[in-house]
């Protein structure tokens, strides 16, 4: 990685280079600064389309409008964060941002400027415009275009996103300045937060917070087709790994990991969440993201991930396969039960059903099992009412999907987890069963094994659709499946 000639970024990009080059531009001189200022072409891009999902967008601001009358409402899409000395992560637009804009360039803010009365209001997208070639911002910032890449000019960026647009350098002088109840999307932009101070609180602005969160509740059409492909494309990812199990047994967790991340780089922005690559043991905890241990024939691998699109929809999917390519008894015991309980999971789901009935359906299942294999004393429903199983099932059997993975976080429990569900949802439905290795309390042969099937459902107008339909479930549909890609 080349190191930048500048050690960092003067605290105004609009100073003259000359008097900003000395102390923190040594080596620059006078030559070659009015050098870089001339010869370069003019590319400005003119033949730009508005992005595919711009009707969407406006018409989520519009509902946006519509619920805060007479207020200004303030998005932030966040700034970059440093990852260790001069280095930074890479760049995530919040979600509400770009859930309202389409865009996920970093330090945008987009803002809702009230008309007056109850006429709606007037969005502006405010961005950082084009590096300036007159002070030497483009090559001497550690964030000009030189060093970064190209960034779209504000006219380019009101075409592609059908908002008027500003510099967003003078917004926080235009915020101080400004008058009227202003709400703020929180914990994205600390000089943004810092120009309202005094105009906001923390209770407006969490109700801000969840609304936009309920908003995303219910998909569009825009919404649902991305989703669709980040399903697709984990699925091919899922694919990758199969094939290469070979190589991961030569290696550890880290080859899945690995090519599981190269299909959502090539097809996606990225992964939508640190990917679950759990082999043996590992697959008994639930967040198990080191991924550096050993890959054994024999032995299960849970692998939960999904690709996030250029969009930033992700998939969630969790498939439990055997290593070998064949399941043992005992395995396939267990994964049959848990895809049992996933398929009564799966059916509880359809339009007026409460959310938790599908938790309840695939718990009640997993229960039975319990009790039939000895591991639990019965009868069912005193196991369920005291919620002994949940020492193997340990975790909710499902969540909101979207933008995020865990979708709709914000959202009101009464909305949420204590509502019913409409089409246009879409929510995971993973239940699992998990028994520890250090678990006394089961036979010796159970400890160890750890199982969880998820997938991605759709709530229709007539039920549901399983998005993630293209991986196999069935436990002997797995071992073909399997068997065809290693062919």
């Amino acid at each position: 990685m080349a190191e930048e000639l500048t050690p960092e970024t003067p605290e105004s990009e609009e100073e003259p280079i000359e008097q900003r080059k000395n102390g923190l531009y040594p080596g620059v001189s006078d030559e070659l600064a009015a050098n870089m200022k001339s010869g370069w072409a003019d590319t400005e891009l003119h033949d730009l389309e508005p992005v595919a999902q711009a009707a969407h967008t406006a018409a989520r601001r519009a509902a946006l409008s519509a619920r805060y009358p007479g207020e200004r409402i303030v998005v932030p899409a966040g700034n970059l964060k440093t990852r260790s000395n001069d280095t930074e992560y890479s760049f995530r637009a919040a979600t509400e941002y770009a859930y309202l804009t389409g865009n996920q360039t970093e330090d945008g803010v987009l803002v809702l400027e009230p008309k007056g009365g109850n006429e709606g209001h007037d969005a502006t997208l405010y961005l950082l415009p084009r590096s300036n070639r007159e002070n030497g911002e483009f090559w001497l910032s550690g964030q000009g275009e030189l060093w970064v890449g190209r960034r779209h000019s504000l006219t380019e960026a009101a075409t592609l996103y059908g908002i008027p647009t500003g510099d967003v350098r003078e917004l926080p002088t235009r915020l101080s300045e400004a008058t009227g109840p202003v709400r703020v999307v929180r914990g994205h932009d600390a000089a943004i937060e810092k120009a309202l101070t005094d105009k906001v609180t923390a209770e407006r602005d969490e109700e801000l917070r969840v609304f936009l969160s309920e908003m995303r509740l219910v998909k569009d059409d825009f919404e649902i087709a991305e989703l669709e492909k980040a399903c697709a494309s984990t699925a091919r990812g899922f694919e990758d790994v199969v094939k290469v199990l070979d190589k991961a047994e030569a290696t550890s967790e880290r080859y899945i990991e690995g090519t599981f991340f190269l299909r959502a780089r090539v097809e996606g922005n990225d992964i939508g969440y640190g990917s679950i690559c759990a082999a043996g043991p590992h697959a008994c905890t639930l967040h198990w993201v080191r991924n550096d241990g050993p890959v054994r024939s024999g032995d299960l691998l849970l692998l939960d991930a999904g690709v996030e699109t250029t969009e930033l929809y992700t998939a969630d999917i969790t498939r439990t396969l055997p290593i070998s390519g064949t399941f043992t008894d005992l395995q396939r015991k267990i994964y049959d039960a848990v895809y049992e309980a996933q398929e009564a999971g799966i059916a509880a789901v359809k339009p007026g059903a409460k959310f938790r009935d599908f938790h309840d359906a695939a718990q009640r299942v997993l229960a039975e099992k319990l009790v039939e294999w000895g591991l639990v004393e019965g009868p069912v429903e005193r196991v369920l009412e005291l919620g002994l199983q949940r020492r193997w099932t340990l975790h909710g059997t499902g969540h909101m999907l979207g933008m995020d993975v865990h979708d709709c976080a914000a959202a009101r429990t009464e909305a949420y987890s204590g509502g019913t569900l409409e089409p246009g949802m879409c929510l995971t439905v993973e239940p699992g069963l998990y028994f520890q290795a250090d678990d006394l309390t089961v036979p010796e042969e159970y400890r160890g094994i750890g199982v969880r099937i998820e997938d991605d459902i759709l709530v229709t107008e007539d039920g549901n659709r399983n998005l993630s339909a293209g991986l196999p479930r069935r436990s002997d549909e797995v071992e073909a499946w399997m068997a065809e890609l290693k062919a």
